[in-house]
């Protein structure tokens, strides 16, 4: 475990680096576009990099639950969740998440925040009606789990941040339909770099999203049955999410490695190509389930 955490706070850096790095080369990129100086680019590009960077750390969640709609409940009015939340968080030794509900019948939850002390975990209407304690319990676990090993933390900065590549790549090509026409300084073939790193810059922020999502999602399953001991539970849950088949209201492309599962939904039975598991941003479901089943036997 202690490892896990080494290692996501160590991933969390190269992130950051990256995203810099590659955020700067847009700023670059746009500014080849438009004939302005490339070192202003750069220092402009660095500069902003960084700034995002240190507001993403402190109000990514935030945005998220915006986007989301998510409410937050209090232990008046929700004792019964507060109550199972705070037994499992005892048991792991974790400060109490606060606890977000989101108006919507398809049952999803995800968690969020920068650290365990931060943190928040948000569950679906549909969630809290369709699951019975056992597979609740599992769930809440599973989102424990992503707490404790600061999955939170990496994962929603790379939501933010590869948003902000997204939409940077898009400035390059406007700036470039935009000013097509116009007589140009910059030589041919730097601007023929800067619409390549235009375009390969979100296909590059999303591999990693995809990737650090799927990777982590087998960990906290196994977490969280250790932690409940009742594997059961979890997989049950798995199953009733799976047979729901129900899209979320809300669900984005964005923010849907956040979740348990894929919240554009999955249907039973499903197989995938290479390519389909690449792109994906969750482990197929039936595996995770089958995984869950084995460590019960």
């Amino acid at each position: 475990m202690y490892q896990d955490i080494v290692s996501n706070k160590r991933r969390t850096w190269i992130l950051l680096i990256l995203v810099c790095i590659v955020i700067t080369l847009l700023f670059l990129a746009i500014g080849v576009m438009t004939d302005a100086d490339p070192l202003a680019s750069i220092i402009l590009g660095a500069l902003f990099a960084i700034v995002y960077s240190l507001i993403s750390f402190y109000l990514a969640d935030k945005t998220i639950l915006l986007t989301q709609g998510a409410k937050k409940l209090s232990k008046e009015n929700a004792k019964e969740i507060y109550l199972l939340v705070e037994n499992l968080t005892i048991a792991s030794g974790m400060p109490l998440p606060e606890i977000y509900l989101i108006d919507d019948p398809s049952p999803n939850a995800f968690a969020t925040g920068r650290d365990p002390e931060h943190a928040k975990i948000v569950f679906t209407t549909g969630l809290l009606q369709k699951l019975n304690k056992l597979e609740l319990e599992g769930v809440v676990a599973h989102e424990l789990s992503h707490i404790q090993n600061y999955d939170i933390r990496l994962m929603t900065l790379v939501v933010v941040l590869v948003g902000l590549i997204a939409l940077l790549a898009d400035i390059i090509f406007r700036v470039g339909l935009l000013s097509g026409n116009r007589n140009r300084k910059t030589p041919p073939v730097l601007i023929l770099v800067a619409i390549i790193i235009g375009a390969l810059s979100p296909v590059f922020a999303q591999l990693i999203r995809l990737a650090v999502s799927r990777t982590r999602e087998y960990l906290a399953d196994a977490s969280a049955c250790l932690l409940t001991r009742h594997p059961d539970g979890l997989a049950g849950a798995l199953e009733k999410i799976r047979d729901s088949q129900s899209k979320m209201t809300r669900a984005n492309h964005a923010t849907a490695c956040l979740f348990i599962t894929n919240p554009f939904g999955e249907t039973r039975g499903r197989t995938y190509s290479f390519f389909q598991k690449l792109f994906a941003t969750h482990p197929p479901i039936d595996e995770r389930i089958a995984r869950i089943r084995a460590m019960g036997q």
